[in-house]
């Protein structure tokens, strides 16, 4: 059997992998990179989201979540879902998505439908568990999102890449992966550790923000298309769900409030700030969407990038990676010095400033700085070198006794 700590380990490289290919990415302005940028773009994005959060997560699921004698089981997957990242890690900056980026982008999905199943077979949740509902509901939107890279195979070869069908399904295929597979999980996790401390949530609040998570991830979806100035229809539902989500924000403030003291009782204070920190994000992100459903804002954000790039890295480097980061640290299967994440923490919040910041002048046909993309660099470096800091901090702890924490 994997053990969940070297399984975590395993993420964390990936992490590091994915950190350091963004910071070479950033570096194409100011040097002559002989590589494809657009097949190190591919190599970056699936790094990051299938490697580093997909197996954070699955990781948290299988040490929490999965029967003891179910979890001898899992080895076999493991190690195939292993095989299709870095037979993507291998072939994208080669080929980019060609023959076996695509076998081995296909094999992946097929490992996380299995990894689904595996699940459904075998978790040791109550079927009470609010916990349970937000797991499932998650791993239920990463299939979900799964049909955005099949439809991307015929769109293809039918409309070719430039179609805005092609970048639609690429949309959708993030949309349910950042704001239904993702978050669903980190919720999910958030309210099993309220439950592991016999918390006591009143079950219509949580049944109401459930109800109200589902159909605003559902209905934000067509804030994705609102570029290509799609009909009436589409507007409607995107400003149906912003307002769903500004009130499930509301109601989560309110479950929040109501567990402050437990919360503060069984996280150290460092990470209880982290956590309020995290919650932060997440308001702006929801106030972001919301600002894309005016329709001058939805076309603004397709046409400046830097726009675009700030708030995917808002929630992927800050709220999925922070959370991943918590959740690992207080289950006790990666340790986590301060200086490190203070590292981390520092380069994602001065290069979220200075990305939007560029964003800003070219909507505004201001001047950048000088030097601005070598600003950019340095800055940017401190979240790999904080991400090795940890991998550093973590040889000893992961494989010095592979025994799991109790």
């Amino acid at each position: 059997m994997i053990k969940a700590k070297i399984q975590s380990y395993v993420a964390l490289s990936y992490f590091l992998i994915a950190a350091s290919l963004g910071i070479l990415l950033r570096l194409f302005p100011i040097l002559d990179i002989n590589v494809n940028y657009k097949f190190m773009v591919h190599t970056h994005s699936h790094v990051a989201l299938l490697g580093w959060v997909y197996m954070g997560l699955t990781t948290l699921i299988f040490y929490l979540f999965i029967n003891e004698a179910a979890k001898k089981k899992y080895t076999t997957l493991f190690v195939c879902t292993q095989i299709t990242i870095v037979g993507m890690l291998i072939s994208f900056p080669i080929t980019g998505y060609a023959l076996f980026s695509i076998i081995f982008s296909t094999l992946f999905l097929i490992c996380s439908y299995w990894f689904y199943v595996f699940f459904r077979k075998n978790n040791n949740l109550n079927k009470d568990s609010y916990a349970l509902k937000f797991i499932n509901a998650s791993l239920l939107f990463m299939i979900v999102s799964s049909i955005g890279p099949w439809a991307l195979g015929i769109i293809m070869n039918t409309l070719g890449s430039t179609s805005h069908w092609y970048k639609n399904a690429i949309y959708f295929y993030l949309h349910f992966q950042y704001n239904g597979w993702f978050i669903f999980c980190l919720l999910g996790l958030f309210f099993h550790f309220l439950e592991k401390n016999n918390s006591i949530i009143f079950k219509k609040k949580i049944t109401v923000f459930f109800r109200l998570m589902v159909f605003s991830c559902i209905f934000t979806l067509a804030l994705s298309f609102l570029w290509i100035e799609p009909p009436v229809t589409i507007y409607i539902l995107a400003t149906l769900g912003v307002i769903t989500q500004t009130f499930s924000l509301i109601q989560f403030y309110a479950i929040i409030k109501d567990q402050k003291t437990i919360l503060k009782n069984k996280i150290s204070r460092f990470f209880f700030k982290l956590c309020i920190f995290i919650f932060v994000l997440f308001c702006l992100k929801i106030i972001m969407q919301t600002i894309t459903a005016i329709p001058y804002f939805a076309i603004l954000s397709y046409q400046i990038k830097d726009f675009v790039i700030g708030y995917l890295h808002l929630v992927f480097l800050g709220i999925i990676s922070l959370s991943v980061f918590f959740f690992l640290h207080q289950n006790k299967l990666i340790t986590i010095p301060k200086k490190w994440i203070l590292i981390y923490l520092t380069g994602f919040i001065l290069s979220e400033i200075l990305i939007f910041y560029k964003g800003f002048c070219n909507w505004q046909q201001l001047s950048i700085i000088n030097n601005y993309y070598t600003i950019l660099v340095l800055i940017s470096a401190l979240m790999p070198i904080g991400v090795l800091g940890l991998f550093i901090a973590n040889i000893k702890p992961t494989f010095a006794t592979l025994k799991e924490p109790v």
